[in-house]
């Protein structure tokens, strides 16, 4: 195959607003270096971090409102191809990688591990610390990208990744078992509407929190409970879906005012385990809930090679669904931003690139 010279791409240019992405054909497409795979890219889904890394909106230790990168700050340089969930094509292969991959049809582990180990202490990721796949061609370590044999379509397939094994490391980590209630906020959500599938998947029951309207929708893909948030009373209408019967888990991806409201739900001995904060990062906290009910407070981000496999497997197996809600052309990038901000949809928006 003849590569071409150049490729249309969406360059972050610095932090800031959409301003900020520069669609432009003239980069120069990428060559694999040793160890590397060049992808032909169908389509690349639309993450909560594209954007909060491109507002610079994570904070510090010290301040958080800071304009500030994911923490890996050092690893950001500008301009950066982000696009982190992308499913394509090998292209080419570089030094040391067999030659009969070339074709192969592949998702992508987004994650850049540390080390050999799955610790996530100093992890980066593929759209950060080096380019992603808001873009035509994109080069990765071979071993992130995963050879799929599936009739689901590259849209379909980039709906998975950065949400789903981002959810399964959450319940991995909070000690799902089958049988538990877990409340999972943000349910319509890309990481939200994963976690109800991944619930299903081993056999927990998901009890979702929505905005009013999706409520169906969400039934539709596995939630055994629906609350409406902002209708007086959470704890209410989680009481009067479930009577005594006591929440196991929360897995929160909204923080912010509800955070207090979610924690109290949770049964002595029970976990909470967060990996977003899409209402506001700082919140208040009463420790004595926290401790005189032996609560387990877990964070979590991304997911270990472990937890890759098993979202793949899972896809492979059927026991989880895509969840597009709409595909946009790569120059409509900052439509596309826009319309994920507004959190109109349910499950993943996704960038075709070509």
């Amino acid at each position: 195959m003849t590569l071409p010279n150049t490729m249309r791409a969406a360059l972050l240019t610095g932090h800031g607003g959409p301003e900020m992405l520069e669609v432009r054909d003239d980069v120069p497409v990428p060559r694999p270096r040793q160890g590397e795979v060049l992808i032909e890219v169908g389509a690349c889904g639309v993450n909560n971090t594209d954007i909060w890394v491109r507002e610079g909106a994570y904070g510090n230790e010290d301040d958080p409102n800071a304009v500030s990168s994911w923490r890996a700050e050092s690893t950001l340089t500008f301009p950066r191809i982000q696009g982190a969930d992308f499913a394509g094509r090998i292209a080419a292969v570089g030094e040391g990688v067999s030659a009969s991959r070339v074709g192969e049809r592949v998702m992508v582990d987004f994650d850049l591990y540390g080390d050999d180990e799955d610790s996530l202490a100093d992890i980066d990721y593929i759209g950060h610390g080096r380019d992603g796949g808001f873009a035509e061609y994109v080069a990765v370590p071979a071993e992130n990208a995963t050879a799929v044999d599936t009739p689901l379509n590259d849209a379909e397939l980039a709906t998975f990744c950065c949400a789903y094994v981002t959810g399964e490391r959450m319940l991995n980590r909070a000690r799902v078992r089958a049988g538990e209630l877990v409340l999972v906020t943000g349910a319509s959500g890309g990481v939200g509407s994963g976690l109800i599938q991944l619930c299903r998947a081993r056999g927990a029951v998901p009890v979702a929190v929505v905005s009013k309207g999706k409520e169906e929708t969400v039934r539709a893909i596995g939630a055994e409970h629906v609350v409406v948030r902002g209708e007086g009373s959470l704890k209410g209408a989680v009481k009067a879906q479930l009577g005594n019967r006591p929440i196991d888990v929360v897995a929160d991806m909204v923080a912010g005012p509800l955070f207090k409201d979610v924690l109290a739900m949770v049964r002595p001995e029970g976990r909470y385990v967060t990996a977003g904060a899409i209402a506001g990062p700082v919140v208040a906290l009463d420790l004595r809930i926290v401790y005189l009910r032996h609560l387990d407070l877990i964070g979590s981000s991304q997911g270990t090679r472990k937890e890759f496999s098993q979202v793949v497997d899972y896809i492979l197996g059927g026991k989880i669904k895509p969840l597009l809600a709409g595909t946009y052309p790569l120059e409509d990038i900052r439509r596309a931003q826009a319309d994920f901000k507004k959190k109109q949809f349910v499950g993943k928006l996704v960038i075709v690139p070509r």
